[in-house]
């Protein structure tokens, strides 16, 4: 089964860019420097920030759906990304090189089916996962600190 893994559009962040801390903070967010590879994974480009990057971290509703699982969780987004970045049936090196929680939901929000992985193994999850016809897409979080890190659909 093929399948597409997308980051989030780069449009509702731009603005923060340009804020100061203050005007940040005031958005309960901040402008955080990346001092390690891997440590700061962008939501956009599903790349690690590069050492010395800026970035800004948010909080983000990642599933809006009206189900008890709605939710928002912290982000990293590369004040220097330029496009979304979309994998189709490849997983992208961010992912691959974490412990995942993979969440499989159907139309209305509810979740299906959830599993803890190795990144490595997040190839071969994802078509039994999407397998299930009542499934309509994955969330893949980064395990230990529980953030969202990318959506997961079938590709057309």
């Amino acid at each position: 089964m093929s399948y597409r893994i997308s980051g989030l559009d780069l449009e509702p962040f731009t603005h923060l860019f340009s804020l100061d801390d203050d005007a940040l903070a005031a958005l309960g967010a901040r402008r955080q420097i990346a001092d390690a590879k891997p440590g700061f994974p962008c939501r956009v480009t599903l790349e690690d920030a590069e050492p010395g990057e800026r970035l800004v971290l948010v909080n983000y509703v990642h599933q809006p759906a009206n189900s008890p699982y709605r939710a928002s969780h912290a982000i990293y987004v590369r004040e220097n990304a330029t496009q979304t970045a979309t994998y189709i049936d490849e997983v992208p090196a961010v992912l691959r090189a974490r412990t995942l929680s993979v969440r499989a939901f159907d139309a209305t929000g509810m979740l299906r089916d959830a599993d803890l992985i190795e990144g490595a193994d997040l190839h071969a999850t994802i078509p039994r996962m999407l397998a299930d016809t009542h499934v309509a897409y994955l969330h893949v979080h980064y395990a230990k600190p529980g953030c969202y890190a990318a959506l997961v659909e079938r590709a057309p």
